[in-house]
Formats: C-alpha cells, sequence, structure tokens
C-alpha cells in the first residue's frame, strides 16, 4: 500500500534523518585513508610512494567487489517495505557469500602483484615495497567486504546511526594501530609500511566485529548467520546480476580520475601536485554528496516496496534540493578560499608552494563547476539503484566518462593546450552528460513507470521493467 503523505519539508527532514550520519560516515572512512597518507608520509618518502600505490591498486580491486555489498542496501529497503523478513535475510546472505568468493578470486593478485607494478614502470623497490603491503593488508579486504555487505544492510533498514559510530571506531582504531606500528610507539615494533598494513587489517576486523555484534543483537528476526553454509543459488544469482554493474559502474568513475591524473602527469610536476591536492578537497565535500545518495537509495528503494511513485519523486526532489544546497556552499568555499585550502596540504618552506597555490586556485574553479555535475550524477545513481535499476545507468555513465568525459579532457588538456584547466573541463563535461543521462532515465522513465504498478505485485525484477526501454 502507499506510504502515508509527507509534506516537502517532511520529505526533507526524513532524507537528512537517513543521510547526515550517511555523509558522517563517508567522512569519517575518507579521514582513514588520509590519516593513512599523512603518516606514512612522516615516516619517509619512498614509503609514501609505495603506500599510494599500492592503495590505489587495493583500492581498484575492492571497488569491483563492493558492488555486491552496494546491492543490499536497495534489495533490503524494499523487501523491509514489503515485510519480507525471509528475503531480507537471503539477499544479505548470499552478498556475503558473494564478497568471500570475490576475495578468493582477487587475493592472488595483491600477493603477486610485484611483477605486475614493475610492468606499469614502477622501481624495483617500489614495486616491491607496495607488495609488502598488498600481502598484509590484502587480507583486510576480506572483513572490509564483510563490513560493507553489512553496513548497507544496516542503512537498508534505516539503521544509519550504528553505521557512522562503527566507522567512527575503525577510524580511531587506524590512528592508533598506525602510530603504534609505523613508528614503534608503545613498545611495539618500527615496522613502516608493513606497520601501516597491519593497522588496515585491524581497522577492518574491529569494524566487522562491531557490525555483527549489533545486527545479531539488534536484529536476531534476520538470523543472518543462521545456517549460514546453505546456498540460494536463486538469490545468489539475483545479487549478482543487480551488484556486477554497481562494481562497473563505481570503477568507471574511479579510473576517469585515474586517467585525468595521468593526463596531469604529462604535463609536469607542479600541475600534478596541485591536481591531487585539488582532488582531496573535491572529494571531502563530495563525501556529502554520496551520503545524500545513499539516502536516495534507501527512500527509492521502501518507494518501490510501496509502489507510491507520488513519495519517490517528491523524495527526489526533496534529496536534490539538499544536495544543490551542498554544492552551493562547496562552491562558495572553493571560490573564496582557494589559497587557505591549498595551503594546508603544503610545507610553508616548500620551494614550488606558489606555484602550486596558483595552479591549484585555477582548478578549484573549475572543481566548483564540478561539483554541480558529479552531485546531480550521483544523486541519480542512486535513486536509480534504489528502483533495482543498475545495468542500463551502466553503460549510460560508462559512455558519459569514457566516451566523452576521457576523450574530452584529452583534447582540451593536451592537443589543445589549455592544460590543466582543459582537462577539468573535460571531466565536466563527462560528469554533466552522465547527469544529464541518468536524470533522464529516472524522471521520464522510472517515476512515471512505478505509476503503473499496482501496490501487492511481486517486486520487480533487476532493471525494473518499468525503468526498461
Amino acid at each position: 500500500m502507499p506510504l502515508a503523505p509527507l509534506t516537502f519539508s517532511g520529505h526533507l527532514r526524513s532524507v537528512l534523518t537517513l543521510g547526515l550520519p550517511l555523509i558522517g560516515g563517508h567522512l569519517a572512512q575518507f579521514a582513514i585513508g588520509l590519516t593513512d597518507t599523512l603518516m606514512i608520509g612522516w615516516y619517509g618518502v619512498p614509503e609514501l610512494a609505495a603506500l599510494t600505490l599500492a592503495h590505489s591498486f587495493l583500492f581498484t580491486l575492492f571497488l569491483f567487489g563492493a558492488g555486491f555489498g552496494w546491492a543490499v542496501m536497495p534489495m533490503v529497503a524494499t523487501f523491509a517495505a514489503r515485510g519480507q523478513e525471509v528475503m531480507v535475510r537471503r539477499a544479505t546472505r548470499m552478498a556475503l557469500w558473494l564478497s568471500i568468493l570475490y576475495f578468493v578470486l582477487v587475493m592472488p593478485l595483491a600477493w603477486f602483484s610485484a611483477p605486475m607494478l614493475r610492468a606499469l614502470g614502477q622501481s624495483d623497490e617500489i614495486a616491491q615495497m607496495a607488495q609488502t603491503y598488498l600481502r598484509i593488508a590484502g587480507w583486510g579486504m576480506l572483513p572490509a567486504l564483510g563490513v560493507m555487505v553489512l553496513k548497507n544492510y544496516l542503512a537498508g533498514l534505516e539503521h544509519t546511526r550504528i553505521v557512522l559510530w562503527i566507522t567512527l571506531a575503525a577510524a580511531v582504531a587506524n590512528v592508533i594501530a598506525n602510530y603504534a606500528l609505523i613508528f614503534g610507539n608503545w613498545g611495539a615494533p618500527e615496522l613502516g609500511i608493513a606497520g601501516a598494513a597491519i593497522a588496515s587489517v585491524l581497522s577492518h576486523l574491529t569494524s566487522l566485529v562491531f557490525v555483527i555484534l549489533y545486527a545479531v543483537r539488534k536484529l536476531p528476526e534476520h538470523q543472518i548467520f543462521v545456517r549460514f553454509w546453505r546456498p540460494d543459488v536463486e538469490m545468489f544469482s539475483q545479487v549478482a546480476r543487480l551488484g556486477i554493474p554497481i562494481g562497473v559502474t563505481t570503477l568507471a568513475e574511479v579510473m576517469l580520475f585515474a586517467g585525468s591524473a595521468v593526463l596531469m602527469g604529462a604535463l609536469g610536476v607542479i600541475p600534478l601536485a596541485a591536481h591531487g591536492i585539488a582532488i582531496q578537497v573535491s572529494t571531502a565535500t563530495f563525501m556529502i554528496q554520496m551520503g545524500l545518495s545513499n539516502a536516495a537509495t534507501v527512500r527509492a528503494g521502501t518507494a518501490l516496496g510501496h509502489a507510491d511513485a507520488g513519495h519517490l519523486a517528491e523524495g527526489a526532489r526533496a534529496v536534490l534540493v539538499l544536495g544543490m544546497a551542498a554544492v552551493s556552499a562547496a562552491m562558495l568555499l572553493f571560490l573564496s578560499l582557494p589559497e587557505p585550502l591549498i595551503g594546508l596540504f603544503l610545507d610553508p618552506s616548500e620551494p614550488d608552494r606558489a606555484a602550486i597555490i596558483e595552479t591549484g586556485r585555477v582548478l578549484l574553479i573549475m572543481a566548483a563547476l564540478f561539483q554541480a555535475a558529479d552531485g546531480l550524477q550521483v544523486i541519480h545513481i542512486g535513486l536509480l539503484r534504489g528502483l533495482q535499476d543498475t545495468r542500463v545507468p551502466m553503460l549510460m555513465a560508462a559512455l558519459a566518462y569514457w566516451g566523452i568525459g576521457m576523450p574530452a579532457a584529452w583534447a582540451l588538456g593536451l592537443p589543445l593546450g589549455f592544460g590543466g584547466v582543459g582537462v577539468w573541463a573535460g571531466l565536466t563535461l563527462g560528469l554533466a552528460v552522465a547527469a544529464v543521462l541518468l536524470a533522464w532515465r529516472f524522471w521520464s522513465r522510472a517515476v512515471p513507470g512505478l505509476a503503473r504498478i499496482r501496490p501487492g505485485e511481486p517486486v520487480p525484477g533487476l532493471d525494473a521493467p518499468f525503468a526498461r526501454d
């Protein structure tokens, strides 16, 4: 049956109640990576280079597997809206199965990473050091993928505050373990980059213990781990068909930014350094859009479960208003305080500080435009995920990112001579095209289509029928 009607301000409050803890969780996760980089940077430059390389390698592997965890959120929200508790358990359990299987398949890549890294042009020292990190930190991918599934299970049930607290606990554990094991403090051995890897594993294990305890104690009705060994081929296939396109979409966007770093590197050390700082600053504000996108997924999944098109549309408008308000604040920050923001990442005695700040100032102006396109596209991705519509959005995003965004970034940045501004203009164009395509699919296909589904009908299949072309 349709949900109880809400005023627009009611939708805003619901999104904020759901989304603020998710935003905090994303910011805490971002802080974990930032503290790793800062603390290893204090330890040594070669170790920092190896860590940066290893993080990129491991993060790429993790992101694809995380698609199974992301798939849980809309499925759980829809099943819970329909009172299908058994389906909640089945979806969550099979996402954990898929995550375990994925880990088994990709862990050898982390274990034997040095030859691949050398083939990509890295020195023997850096490649070997990165492999040392990956052989330890790679084991943390298993609990990390499990945490991704269970956090999205909780978020789908609107238990978002605990997601924030668990991520904060992991961030604290990571800092403490890094301080002890990287530098040899408090009587611990000085392990350098290997210490950072152990700290990463401990952080993920901390998260996994807390999230399992919460799920078992607070939500015993789902019995997630009772007879966990029993296979469920139908649900296994359903989660895989939803999760793989999510993983591919996420990976395509991340690789777009990795490709942009390569282009900036071709322009020189100073443009690359300025680019790295501008990306860090814009990523921090993008975490707000990510949290709102997650809230959009849950609210859309709930609307789907109740076959309530009006609730879907009004909730989507509320998320977009909040998203664009956050974009406006970020734009104001980037345009009014570029030098202080960039200066935070630079040593006052750095000889190239002035040149990096000047280049970064221009890039932050571009980042202000970039934020609007990125926010619109990620929120619409979240809305479509909530409707279990992932395959066509995957194709739309891949076309926008790699058919338009990357070629434009290359052409504007290098042959046409616009430099870093051209690279960022190309990225913005790609994200803007993605935003337009995804918004068209949601507003012209999905919302009208949901109105044609009668309450009580079976949950639509993947790439929900009302969204198919």
